[in-house]
Formats: structure tokens, sequence, C-alpha cells
């Protein structure tokens, strides 16, 4: 496939296919921060379907998420899983016995427990009968959980599931080399010294190297970093636009923060350390300071910087879902429905972090809905330069025609309604967990605003993503 890179640059040098150049809206950060009219809720029709089982958020939580290396670096992931399992039962009070599922999502997983899910469940006093899994699909991995748990339900096959997700970044698995793994395997089954002996004798130094996680595409063999920047110079998504985006999101979340809008967040009391009530990782700085940090990945030229990259992160979420019927019958009162949803995935060299370019026209047409009708748009921002390129994808009939098959562009997001309490950009980024926030994050706006339909969407490693339709719950 011809890369998205030369392909575009190429192109964009002949006035007759100019479709991918042009300005990202101005980021005003000072017009997104003043108060918004509320949304007046439109007399829209339900996309509840016949003999389909309504499928409800009935509320979600989140422990703070915070800078890796921080409060919770001395936990485990199943602490943190642990805690807001735990959170959400203090929230919703919800019986454990009516739990019929737990599902979880997470990458880097803890080899003590890989089965994060089944550990932090047993640890927050769930029923030792309720099962538990955990699922893997990058950064969607909340995301699949949730979509899993909506499955268990419209299937009939439970009432009352849980899902959430959870990354700790600060204790991640480092390996021994390969050489010594096999070693240290051959002399665990060697009967005689002399074979103890004979296996020593072939080690060397260089098989103390360590073996570090890989942050990189393994088909590619790319880091997400260095695909940013050159997803931004191919969609000519400039430095100043992304320093300005990265500015707008961590301006709203502070906003958001001050207002108590994230609610969302249950304290957390860290054993030995004090109870963590807040994100740490929201910090407006200005353009000048930003303007002066180094590029992170491709030097000295990419634009892709720490200041406008989402942050690696510690937390955890958990979300209660249920049929409408049971939700009804035990007295909650739910937030919001959980409607269409649909997965996509593309090349993950030259397309990596196009996700929500390609799932959210899909979803649309899924649901019978357009743009117009999406009251809240609730995005993962990996990076400025994602989020923005996506922006220019989405509102080029060029990319349409061209990449996905399409006659007309979808048109890129209104910003009054995109992600106006931050974003992963400013809020942070745990990888399993961010999913659950965005839908949670989305039904909270919807109430907080008076919409009737949110799109949550999110772009994952190896080319995939992921789009999610959700409905306020009427009042």
């Amino acid at each position: 496939m011809t890369s998205i890179l030369t392909y575009t640059l190429k192109n964009l040098s002949s006035p007759s296919k100019r479709a991918l150049r042009f300005s990202v809206r101005p980021l005003s950060c000072s017009s997104q921060l003043r108060t918004a009219p509320a949304v007046q809720t439109k007399s829209k029709k339900t996309l509840a379907k016949a003999n389909v089982r309504n499928v409800v958020v009935v509320d979600g939580v989140r422990i703070p998420f915070l800078l890796s290396g921080t409060s919770y670096k001395d936990l485990m992931a199943h602490d943190l899983a642990r805690a807001a399992l735990s959170g959400l039962l203090h929230r919703t009070n919800v019986p454990k016995e009516v739990i019929d599922y737990i599902v979880f999502g997470t990458v880097i997983q803890e080899v003590k427990t890989s089965n994060v899910a089944r550990e932090a469940s047993l640890g927050a006093g769930f029923s030792d009968k309720t099962p538990a899994h955990t699922v893997t699909m990058a950064c969607i991995s909340s995301n699949q959980a949730m979509t899993t748990a909506v499955g268990l339900i419209a299937a009939g096959q439970s009432d009352v599931v849980v899902a959430g997700g959870v990354e700790l970044m600060s204790d991640i698995p480092i390996r021994h080399s390969r050489k010594m793994r096999r070693m240290m395997l051959d002399l665990n089954k060697a009967k005689t010294l002399g074979q103890r002996l004979s296996l020593i004798s072939k080690f060397r130094l260089d098989f103390l190297a360590p073996e570090l996680i890989s942050v990189s595409e393994f088909s590619t063999n790319e880091t997400m970093g260095h695909s940013a920047d050159r997803l931004a110079a191919a969609f000519s998504v400039s430095r100043l636009e992304q320093d300005e985006y990265a500015l707008r999101s961590h301006s709203l979340a502070k906003k958001a923060q001050d207002e108590g809008l994230l609610s969302d967040i249950v304290p957390f009391k860290v054993p030995g350390k004090d109870t963590v009530t807040k994100d740490n990782g929201i910090r407006p700085s200005s353009l000048e300071q930003m303007a002066k940090l180094k590029p992170a990945f491709i030097k000295p030229y990419g634009t892709v910087t720490a200041a406008n990259s989402s942050f690696l992160t510690d937390g955890a979420s958990a979300m209660l879902i249920m049929a409408e019927e049971k939700a009804l019958a035990m007295g909650y009162k739910p937030k919001a429905y959980l409607r269409d949803f649909l997965y996509v995935s593309q090349d993950p060299k030259d397309q990596l972090l196009l996700g929500p370019t390609y799932a959210t026209p899909k979803v649309l047409e899924k649901a019978g809905l357009t743009m117009n009708d999406i009251d809240v748009f609730e995005f993962h921002e990996a990076f400025s330069g994602q989020i923005l390129a996506n922006f220019k994808a989405m509102d080029s009939d060029w990319f349409s025609q061209n990449y996905m098959g399409r006659k007309t562009k979808i048109g890129s997001p209104p910003l009054e309604k995109f992600n106006k309490w931050g974003g992963s950009l400013s809020l942070g980024h745990p990888f399993g967990a961010t999913g659950c926030r965005l839908v949670i994050t989305a039904a909270n706006r919807l109430q907080k605003e008076g919409g009737q339909y949110a799109l949550v969407a999110a772009c994952a490693a190896g080319g995939q993503g992921h789009a999610m339709i959700v409905e306020a719950y009427p009042k």
C-alpha cells in the first residue's frame, strides 16, 4: 500500500489535489474556557431496537490518574483495579452477589496476576462464584471490556456486569535475556551435577543484559510516537497547532477539575501514604514554554514533544453495566444507554492512529445518525498530532475517496462539543483504563449539558480503533 506520507506530500504540490492542505480551526483557549450555554435536549428518536435488550450504564468511577513514578509506584496493578472496584461498590451500593460477571482490560500484564480481573475482584470482596476474565486490545482494552459486557447482557447470558480497566506503568515487567532464560530452564531440568556444570560453562556476561518491554509495533518495529510524527507531517499539522491543542486540553481539564466536574473520581488511600483525590498530570503551561521543548521522537525536525503527547500513567476505572429492566427493578436511575458500537482496523504502518476517522462514519451509519445529531464527542487523545490529523482526514473528501472508499467526507467534530473536560493529554492515559473514562465522561456530560447522543472513539496500537454511541437516559 502506498505510504500516506509519500502519496500525500507528492500530491499536495498539485493545485488540483490539495484536499488535505488546510488549517485546523483556531484553537483559542480563552474562547474554549468560557462557560458555554447548556445544550437543549432535542426531541430525537431513541436508538432502542425491537427484540434487543436495552443495556445501560448505572454509574462508573475511576481512581485518580497519576503520572507514573508518583504515588502508585510501590503498588501492583491488582491494587489499582481493586481500588476502582471498591470505589464502584461504594458509589452504587450494588450487592456483590448480584454481579454475574466481571471483565477488565489491561495491556502490560503482571505475570503474578495475569488475570487481573479475577485477582482484583477477589481482593475487592466479590464472590468467588463470580467469573472474571481479562482482555487486551492495546489502548482500547477497556472498550473491549465494556462491549463484552454489552454482548453478555444483550445475549441474555447476564443481567449485571462490571467492566473496567487498569494499567500500572510505574512497575513494568523486565525479563532476563532469552539466552539467560533458556539456561535457567535447562538448569532446572538438569539431573546431574555434570549436566549443571556443562550448562554453566556456557554462560556469558551478555546473558545478563535485561530485555525491556518494547513500546514499538511488533509488525513495523516503529514506536507510536514516530507514527504520530509522520502522521502529523502527512496531514500538514504544525508544531504550533499541536501545542495549541495540548494547551486547550490541559486548560479545559483544569477548569473541569476546579469546578468539580470530574465526578467519576473516587479517592484512593494509598497504603503508607496520603489519600489521593485528584489527577496530577493536569498542568496548563504556555505556548512559549511548550515551544522550548525538543522533539521527542524524530530529531531534530519532528513536531511531537512531551508537551503535546499523553504521558505514561497509572490508573484504573470500573463501570456498572446492567440490563435496563434489572437496573429499574433494583431501584437504579441509569446514566445512559450503550448503543451501537464497532471496531475497525487498518494498516499499522501509515494509518496506525486513524481509528476514529474510519470508525466514526461507520458507527453513525449503523445508528442512523449524522454528525449533527451528536451533542457530545469524547475521543482518546494519544497525541495532539493524532487528534488533529484525524480531524483533517475526517474533513477531507480526498482522503475519504482515496482511502475509505466513501463519496464524501464525514466532517470533523465541532470543537465546542469536543473533549470539553480535557482528555488523555491532560487527564492521563492508563492504557487499559481509558475507554471506561471516555464513556462515563460522555454520559456525565450528556446529563450536565442536556444532550441526547454522544460519540466515543479511540485509536489503538496495531492500527485498530473503536467507536460507540452513548444515549442519555431520559430524565
